[in-house]
């Protein structure tokens, strides 16, 4: 992306002041966009249920983070051709309706539509941010205002799960349903940060021409539609059904043009494939796509675990991942400094991910009745190891490249990382809901002669809540007992009569757990044999803090 400084004979002279405010409001915007990506954790059972869709919930998350995805680099270029406040305004126009939409959603599938409206905005708050920063200020600042954008995201991981908990454990406010404040509250901050920029920026960029990759954008929206959607439809349908090989053959075909658009583009295309050519370039990518599989799905997975099989409340599950946020800021910061003095970034990379790896294994082996101490510690530590891996894994990729080429390769980080979330949460979501149907249904058949149900079912209290009759009705019966879709009937069970439910959940979490160990630990053993074509050590402290302010892209 192309940015210069700005003379004053192209641009009004800004008062610091000026510039100060113009910041807020490019910062406001990053929130905005951050803060919507965290507060989803652990209010989605809650959204989830309300909608009657929470076997469905992976198209609300990957709906987000695919149009994001896909947007953020065409956001870069044509900033460069139609300058970065008209682009700015735009993403945060289209984002404020995005979130407005999904206030008012009444499915899942509305929903997923409406947060994908969402994710086109977002796709440009933080790329363009970063861009007007570097156009308001001379290289000796820009590097500190940029990292804001890091202290942004870090704020939000911690006040994001807080506060989507608060929300969706409220009924209503001011005669809304809580959880869809989640989405209102970005109305007034959208509003502030349009007025601010609106007024006051007023810098002029050098215009640059680019060739967009439109195409490549509607290749791989091509290419992953169909593929999330079997994964998400594929036990109804069945795995070898007709539907399920026509979404095959459609994501096969987009696969192909995507990869023929991208050939065709060079150096414009969205995936730079000729600097997969450099081994090391090429592994990182692959580290930093299984990483963020981790990563996501513990945003995705662990709420959910927290919520369902420990029976905690949204708010209380909220807190409980406050020592998660902070773990995870501290492991970003011990990067800088121990990157500064010549350690070699995969050995930090490497055991950031063992630490997560080592943490889902942790999870997978607990169950209902592990304390809810043991999973604030397990998921504390995961934090650390997140913040190794996600502020390191950048680093990787600059020092994984040549000089000229370090733009393109900080591009990829979100990109690759960002896919791996995409395909993850779509992935183990779907396995998760195919793996609880029989494990419930199994655990039933194993505890329905124990004295301790055996004496539920004949419980005067248990025959007189039809709640507790209609789940024994339908496991007798072969099935789960419960909608899964919907969730909420749990709270209102008697514990023994819920517990071959939660026994199943939680089984069926604890091989999606270990699945996802394997494959984090995979992506540790993978960092720790990276060659770099350099040393692989920072060349000045300037790249380390160039990594901090790019975290988050």
């Amino acid at each position: 992306m192309a940015s210069t400084d700005v003379s004053s004979a192209e641009s009004p002279q800004l008062s610091r002041t000026a510039v100060r405010a113009i910041l807020v409001g490019l910062l406001t915007g990053v929130f905005m966009s951050a803060l919507d990506g965290m507060i989803m954790a652990t209010a989605m059972r809650t959204v989830a249920d309300s909608l009657h869709g929470l076997t469905a919930q992976a198209w609300v998350s990957t709906g987000y983070l695919m149009t994001m995805t896909i947007t953020a680099p065409l956001y870069g270029k044509l900033s460069d051709i139609l300058g970065r406040k008209p682009l700015y305004l735009a993403a945060v126009a289209v984002f404020v309706i995005g979130s407005v939409m999904c206030a008012m959603a009444q499915s899942i599938y509305e929903l997923a539509i409406y947060r994908g409206v969402q994710g086109l905005g977002a796709g440009g708050l933080v790329s363009l941010a970063l861009a007007a920063i570097a156009d308001l200020f001379p290289p000796a600042e820009r590097i500190r205002h940029q990292a804001n954008v890091g202290i942004i995201y870090g704020v939000a991981s911690v006040a994001g799960p807080v506060a989507g908990g608060l929300f969706a454990g409220a009924d209503t406010v001011f005669g809304i349903a809580g959880w869809r404040w989640i989405f209102l509250i970005n109305v007034p901050i959208g509003v502030f940060a349009l007025v601010v920029v609106t007024k006051l920026y007023t810098v002029r960029s050098v215009r640059t021409a680019h060739r967009i990759d439109y195409w490549g954008g509607v290749g791989l929206v091509w290419c992953l539609v169909p593929l999330l959607l079997v994964a998400e439809q594929g036990r109804e349908w069945g795995w070898a059904s007709p539907a399920a090989l026509a979404c095959y053959t459609a994501g096969l075909l987009g696969l192909g043009f995507f990869l023929a658009v991208e050939h065709a583009m060079g150096e414009n295309a969205l995936i730079p494939f000729d600097l997969f050519r450099i081994g090391a370039f090429a592994q990182v990518n692959v580290v930093n796509f299984l990483g963020g599989v981790g990563a996501f799905t513990a945003l995705a997975f662990i709420p959910l675990h927290l919520q369902i099989v420990t029976g905690l409340s949204p708010t209380a599950a909220g807190l409980l991942l406050l020592p998660q946020s902070v773990a995870t800021t501290v492991g970003a910061k011990l990067c800088g400094p121990m990157l500064a003095r010549g350690i070699h970034y995969r050995f930090l990379l490497g055991p950031g991910l063992g630490i997560m790896s080592l943490s889902y294994l942790a999870l997978a082996l607990a169950g209902v009745d592990t304390p809810v101490w043991v999973i604030a510690v397990v998921v504390t530590v995961m934090g650390l190891g997140l913040g190794l891996f996600m502020q390191t894994v950048i680093t990787a990729l600059q020092n994984s490249v040549p000089p000229a080429s370090i733009g393109v390769a900080s591009g990829m980080y979100g990109f690759s990382r960002q896919l791996g979330g995409i395909l993850g949460t779509a992935v183990f979501l779907s396995l998760l809901f195919n793996l609880a149907t029989n494990r419930i249904i199994g655990h039933y058949r194993s505890e329905s002669t124990t004295p301790e149900f055996t004496a539920a079912a004949r419980d005067p209290a248990v025959l007189a809540n039809p709640a507790d009759q209609e789940v024994l009705t339908g496991l007798r019966a072969g099935t789960t007992g419960v909608d899964l879709n919907d969730t909420s009937t749990l709270d209102s069970l008697d514990e023994r009569v819920a517990r071959p439910i939660l026994e199943g959940m939680s089984s069926a979490m604890s091989t999606v757990f270990l699945i996802i160990a394997l494959l984090v630990a995979a992506a540790a053993a993978l960092a720790l044999a990276v060659r770099a074509p350099a040393d692989g050590r920072l060349t000045s402290m300037s790249s380390t803090t160039t990594a901090r302010g790019n975290r988050g892209r």
